[in-house]
């Protein structure tokens, strides 16, 4: 059954359905933190909406491979209610119109949890945004960190609920999907980054580690290759393409198997569709899921030499030992995807470990400082 594309009516109450969620983590950290100072009460918090927008990169990957991506056809609501109960007539009828569409009970109810879950997290974000702007108000000049950081960070879960809105609305377009998964990322990097911050006003975070500019420049370049990736990554579960390669570690029989690089990758096509209307060809996805491979070789060396190197610092010890470990999760659930028949729990798991790399080198480099070459790195606290 035809939806419009927007209907804005549900959106009282779909706020209303965020508020409560956020309600209970608000709740939780007051209780929690009611003896603690402001600071301690604002790093709480930023801790607890990065947990839930990791969960959220999450189950945005369980919406994704489940096809639930359209189990509701219109945005922000379902059929223009704010749950899939008030659109039971309309569900039914889209399904008995189109049995094995996109649009069933179920996958609409993953479609919603999903939206509700954004709200939340959204709320608690607005909320962070407020209480920094306010905490600098009442501290001046002893303010823990720049209120820009939560400003920007809500600034840009607005730009993430864009993406979704036209990932529905623009029938799961793969550009828009791909950017949408690394908005995700985006977001974990931001909270990342003032999680650490606050951590370090408190003195009660990881040391500082004083590294060689060059060894910082190693860190930050490391996150660069993990964005391509990640974006690669993103690419191929978007386009359907993992299936392109059902063997490891070639490919088809074949340590070069056909392809066409021209055809997948361009950007801004259809879901299934190159440019001129044409459905994508089978060359074309294995170009994808090769490409990925390719790239998957180089992150997995270029990461493992910068954990090998940052190994002997002792403010770096956990993070760097949290690398080596989802290096191997990485590789595990990759082979998983191809050689299983791409399962859903390696599936998810797969987009959850990419997550959890950015938020590891993002605590790398929000944790260490450049200094002159001059001996071994030494581990100090912010002030001392």
């Amino acid at each position: 059954m035809h939806a419009n594309l927007y209907d804005f009516s549900p959106v009282a109450r779909m706020l209303l359905m965020g508020a409560l969620l956020a309600s209970g983590p608000l709740l939780m950290v007051y209780l929690r933190n009611r003896r603690n100072t402001p600071l301690g009460r604002m790093h709480a918090l930023t801790l607890v909406t990065l947990f839930l927008t990791f969960d959220l990169v999450l189950f945005g990957a369980f919406t994704r491979l489940t096809d639930s991506g359209l189990g509701c056809p219109d945005w922000p609501g379902c059929y223009g209610n704010a749950s899939p109960l008030g659109a039971s007539a309309d569900i039914d009828a889209a399904q008995q119109a189109m049995p094995t569409g996109p649009v069933t009970p179920g996958k609409a109810w993953v479609e919603m949890v999903h939206r509700y879950l954004a709200m939340g997290v959204g709320v608690l974000i607005t909320v962070l945004a407020a209480a920094a702007w306010l905490g600098r108000k009442g501290q001046g000049a002893r303010a823990a960190i720049s209120p820009w950081w939560a400003t920007a960070t809500l600034l840009w879960v607005c730009v993430q609920g864009a993406f979704g809105a036209l990932t529905v609305t623009m029938k799961l377009f793969p550009a828009i999907v791909t950017l949408h998964l690394l908005g995700g990322y985006v977001l974990l990097a931001l909270l990342t980054a003032q999680s650490v911050l606050l951590a370090q006003q408190q003195g009660v975070g990881p040391a500082i580690s004083q590294v060689s500019p060059r060894l910082r420049l190693a860190v930050a370049a490391a996150l660069a290759l993990l964005v391509l990736q990640a974006t690669s990554g993103a690419w191929v579960s978007t386009n359907y393409a993992v299936l392109a390669c059902t063997d490891f570690p070639n490919c088809q029989g074949s340590w070069w198997p056909h392809m066409d690089f021209g055809h997948g990758f361009e950007i801004w096509r259809p879901l299934g569709y190159n440019q001129d209307g044409a459905h994508i060809s089978f060359q074309a996805l294995t170009a994808i899921h090769y490409t990925h491979r390719l790239l998957a070789v180089l992150t997995l060396l270029a990461l493992a030499t910068l954990a090998w190197t940052l190994r002997a610092i002792p403010g770096l010890r956990r993070p760097v030992r949290n690398l080596g470990l989802l290096l191997l999760l990485q590789l595990a659930t990759g082979t998983s995807n191809v050689v299983l028949d791409w399962p859903l729990l390696a599936a998810v798991l797969h987009t959850g470990g990419a997550g959890a790399l950015a938020v590891v080198l993002v605590q790398i480099l929000a944790s260490t400082r450049a200094q002159a070459p001059v001996g071994a790195p030494v581990a100090q606290r912010v002030g001392a």
